[in-house]
């Protein structure tokens, strides 16, 4: 029954991840979270697999909504590439952060933290078209930042990265693509540092290596990959405008599902 859900909980976090270019975690984590202590494991590493597990599916999820963003040339590989460099030392730095503070203040925090970007993507960034990138130590700073907050919180980045490569002026559709390709470096590190702090853990079940639970990575995995091609179709069939509206409606949902 529970692999049942996995299974339909890839679907969903798919067709997120291709929509709104992020790894589907803001969906991941909670429902697996529920799923655990349904399932009736100990509180102090429940959170811990909903956000290793989450990290671990969102390497093979990313690759699919990548080749399909790059398809459709909406990905910056410039700019991808110096975010990547902040973005594998912020995972790691995150993963360790969250080890030392509990999920309930972590969730709390990025509720306050997507209702206020969600009013921002509403309202638009007032940008110059055409402004110019930032240098790139800001673009690795900024990588570094995202990194560090989405390690902590098992998301791809995409609540962060999206609106930030909007402030530089990138189109919708490219900070959605870049986003996709962003979450990448995140989820790798995040899935390797938890499988690596959790190695020896007595009260993980089995299944597991480190804080991915296996049964739910597989199940995630198998709908994910093909459900993500559907969300980057929606995305490239969508006006940018409704586009943006819809990311907010998004980000006030998630918001208000970690406040309460």
């Amino acid at each position: 029954m529970l692999f049942l859900v996995y299974l339909l909980l890839g679907v969903v976090a798919g067709v997120l991840a291709g929509l709104f270019g992020i790894g589907g975690g803001l969906i991941i984590v909670p429902a697996l979270i529920f799923s655990f202590k349904f399932w009736g494991l100990p509180p102090d590493v429940l959170t811990h697999m909903a956000v290793g597990t989450s990290l671990a599916t969102m390497v093979v999820t990313s690759l699919s909504s990548v080749k399909a963003h790059n398809d459709k040339v909406a990905v910056n590989w410039p700019v991808f590439a110096m975010l990547s460099v902040g973005l594998l030392g912020g995972a790691l730095l995150g993963v360790f952060t969250a080890v030392n503070l509990s999920g309930h203040l972590l969730q709390k925090l990025l509720g306050v933290f997507a209702l206020l970007m969600s009013v921002k993507m509403w309202f638009g960034f007032k940008v110059a078209e055409g402004a110019k990138v930032p240098a790139k130590p800001v673009l690795v700073f900024a990588g570094t930042m995202i990194g560090w907050i989405s390690g902590m919180f098992g998301i791809g980045g995409g609540t962060l990265t999206v609106p930030f490569l909007r402030h530089i002026s990138l189109t919708m559709r490219q900070a959605v693509g870049t986003s996709a390709a962003c979450s990448l470096p995140i989820a790798f590190m995040g899935a390797v540092s938890n499988m690596f702090l959790g190695e020896n853990n007595p009260a993980l079940p089995a299944l597991t290596t480190g804080y991915v639970y296996w049964p739910a990575f597989t199940g995630i995995v198998l709908t994910s990959v093909i459900s993500a091609r559907l969300g980057v179709r929606l995305a490239h069939g969508l006006p940018t405008e409704k586009l943006q509206k819809m990311f907010a409606v998004f980000l006030v949902c998630i918001g208000i599902q970690f406040l309460l």
